[in-house]
């Protein structure tokens, strides 16, 4: 009497199981170790305001130039020789510069008699451009101060002239160095140069696209 064929598994297949068990198993230890409280999340603010001047304008904002160390969701420490540092348990609502582009487009529409703002992504004909700098965003320490120093460009979209440029900065003192103080006195601080770039850019002799006396660079800022 003949047996019945028996089917053994071939050791080729079981293989790659065997060498990358231990892999899953330190993947998953890995997860467990790092496992903690979500940090929290903090938003910036739009002042609003009665902004007088360049009424009929209209604004493209652009997403601020900033340095690696302020391009993320962290929070920032400084202290006086220059050392960076973040702070736990919490961190922005968004990329920290193109969270400042919405919240100052927000405050251009809050505060400003502007026709229109919006970011170049819009695809919007603007009169001028914001070209800006994000410098410092900051807590100060030893001060426990929060810092924030923006440099802005009114440009022509018509030919790409520099209409005006200016530094913006401002301070307000931080009571802790802790997520929830250092995200309120930084908001503080934000909230008084967007006011002040609204206050500006307003009050600024902007060129028109559909202005020939603005080509050709007869248009000067005021003194």
């Amino acid at each position: 009497m003949r047996g019945l064929p028996v089917s053994l598994p071939r050791p080729d297949r079981a293989f790659p199981l065997r060498r990358f068990a231990p892999v899953l198993v330190l993947a998953a230890l890995t997860g467990a170790c790092s496992s903690g409280p979500a940090p929290a999340t903090y938003d910036l603010s739009a002042p609003t305001s009665r902004i007088r001047g360049a009424a009929g304008v209209q604004v493209l904002v652009n997403e601020p130039a900033a340095l690696q160390q302020l391009s993320t969701q962290q929070i920032l420490v400084k202290d006086d020789s220059g050392s960076v540092s973040f702070i736990g348990g919490g961190q922005w609502a968004d990329n920290l510069p193109r969270l400042i582009q919405t919240r100052l487009i927000n405050t251009f529409e809050n505060a400003s008699q502007l026709r229109g703002v919006s970011r170049p992504s819009s695809g919007a004909v603007a009169d001028v451009q914001l070209i800006s700098e994000l410098r410092r965003f900051e807590i100060a320490t030893p001060v426990n101060e929060a810092v924030v120093e923006i440099s802005v460009k009114i440009v022509s979209d018509r030919d790409g002239r520099i209409v005006n440029g200016r530094i913006f900065r401002a301070s307000v003192p931080a009571s802790a160095v802790d997520a929830p103080n250092a995200a309120r006195a930084l908001d503080e601080a934000l909230s008084v140069v967007m006011l002040n770039i609204v206050r500006w850019v307003s009050g600024s002799h902007l060129p028109r696209r559909d202005d020939p006396s603005t080509a050709m660079g007869e248009t000067r800022p005021p003194a």
